[in-house]
């Protein structure tokens, strides 16, 4: 099953400021900081965006099919294709940068800069720019699940129970841990930790800078992918629950029982919590004490977790279809317009000139191969700001003597 790895880091600034000197990574000082309260301070406030109606702005169609997931880093989808190659395209101005060589069946991860493609014999990671060669490190492993980039760090989990930390810069290796088994899911990096979901049910929390397990939590069933921050983590399970760990030392903080195994990466906005469930359920939960706040029947099988665009969540699965739910209550907001089956986990972006969010949907067809296409909010018609003139209209001069009035008869 191909995941979403929209995002995985919920503390960016931990994880550059405290590593700096050993990955190499810029830290953003005071300076950085107070910079980014300053720019929050002058945020303009806007009332939350409805995603609903939607409009297509473009497509772009691959004329090719994939031969893996593609990765997306902001505007710039990667997309591995037929031939052994990889084709990088820049969403918001609609135009391919670049096509290159690389042999890979594993989804790559991107950052701004690089993106890092799993070869039969090597990590190898090409330039954004312009698909150049800024590094190759010989890596024969086969992998469990597809590797993770956050903030400089490069990390890869094989099928034989170990995990890797490269440096992304220039593909350093700076350590190695054995973890007793494979990841079910791909590893999530926050608060100076390093999370994996593995096989045997366990989620193990390691240290991003030396790969030292700090602590091993054991859940139900096999783990799913985790959704990490400072304090807290959210993770599902072949269990059927949805757990809630604490970072700390991997307590659990509480866990909701559902009717089937909790798939995919869990969306947190504001004080909820939301994820789906193979008993093909969507459900709302809040994020702190567990509590189902909605609960809502879906009408396919999810095979990833919700994508949060807006105040709506998308809800992929075994079907051309693309049901949409409002957070705040779990009712139907409607379908997102596809051409054919969705070939590949959902990606949300900005485009300069579009005001919201833009959802990147991938198909397939038989024919016609991948088809990339980008949706966007589109505003209900406006209310006449003119009152048009009735007919035999009576005008007025405020400037004219008074008439004499005219007696009744």
């Amino acid at each position: 099953m191909w995941t979403s790895r929209t995002t995985r880091c919920c503390s960016a600034v931990a994880l550059t400021v405290g590593f700096t000197l050993l990955s190499g990574l810029p830290s953003w000082g005071v300076s950085g900081l107070a910079s980014a309260r300053s720019a929050k301070a002058n945020r303009v406030n806007r009332p939350p965006l409805a995603f609903f109606p939607v409009a297509t702005l473009w497509t772009i169609p691959l004329n090719t099919g994939l031969t893996a997931p593609p990765a997306f880093e902001n505007v710039h989808a990667f997309f591995p294709i037929e031939g052994d190659r990889i084709a990088a395209y820049d969403l918001a101005r609609r135009e391919r940068l670049w096509i290159e060589s690389a042999a890979t069946t594993i989804a790559p991860a991107a950052s701004p800069d690089l993106l890092f493609v799993v070869e039969r014999d090597a990590l190898v990671a090409l330039r954004v720019s312009d698909g150049s060669v800024a590094w190759r490190q010989p890596f024969s492993e086969t992998l469990a699940v597809p590797p993770v980039w956050d903030n400089g760090w490069l990390v890869v989990a094989t099928i034989d129970e170990a995990v890797l930390a490269f440096r992304g810069s220039d593909g350093t290796i700076i350590w190695r841990q054995a973890i007793g088994s494979a990841a079910h899911a791909p590893p999530a990096l926050a608060a100076y930790r390093v999370y994996v979901p593995t096989e045997d049910g366990r989620v193990v929390a390691l240290r991003v800078d030396t790969g030292t397990e700090l602590w091993s939590h054991r859940l139900g069933g096999a783990a799913s992918d985790i959704l990490a921050f400072d304090e807290r983590l959210y993770v599902g399970s072949k269990d059927n629950a949805l757990h809630c760990l604490k970072t700390e030392d991997g307590e659990e903080a509480w866990r909701w029982k559902t009717g089937g195994d909790v798939i995919g990466l869990p969306v947190v906005h504001e004080h909820g919590v939301y994820f789906v469930s193979l008993d093909n359920v969507l459900r709302g939960l809040n994020r702190h004490s567990g509590n189902q706040r909605w609960k809502r029947p879906l009408p396919l099988r999810p095979t990833e977790g919700p994508m949060k665009v807006a105040e709506t969540l998308f809800v992929r699965g075994v079907s051309p279809k693309l049901p949409a739910y409002k957070m705040t209550d779990g009712t139907t907001a409607g379908d997102g317009p596809t051409s054919g089956d969705i070939a590949a986990p959902l990606h949300v972006t900005t485009v300069p000139g579009i005001y919201g969010p833009v959802l990147i949907i991938v198909t397939r067809d038989i024919v016609k191969g991948a088809t990339v296409t980008a949706l966007a909010s589109s505003p209900e018609p406006t209310l006449a700001t003119t009152v048009p003139v009735l007919p035999n209209a009576v005008t007025f001069n405020r400037n004219a003597p008074p008439q004499p009035s005219i007696p009744r008869q």
